[in-house]
């Protein structure tokens, strides 16, 4: 279903030819419970160079590649960083 592997291009990937508001995006956040945060692929704002530009309440977040540990499509992993 999905030509790319890595979680950039797996973005751009679904924003051209899905729906990224299908998406479920789980990322390291210190603090967080289990230190993993989910966000739903509606809040993504901006899909930058080295950063995921999420929509905030008051300022947008920017979420570097390299924290994002999980993507699902559908329910479906597309994207496991544990995996690898």
């Amino acid at each position: 279903m999905f030509r790319s592997k890595y979680p950039r291009d797996l973005f751009n990937e679904i924003k051209w030819r899905f729906d990224l508001s299908k998406c479920r995006i789980y990322y390291i956040h210190r603090g967080a419970p289990g230190n993993i945060k989910m966000v739903d692929g509606g809040m993504i704002k901006n899909i930058d160079k080295s950063f995921l530009v999420l929509q905030g309440i008051l300022e947008d977040v920017y979420i570097p590649y390299h924290r994002i540990t999980r993507i699902e499509y559908n329910n479906q992993i597309i994207f496991d960083r544990t995996q690898r």
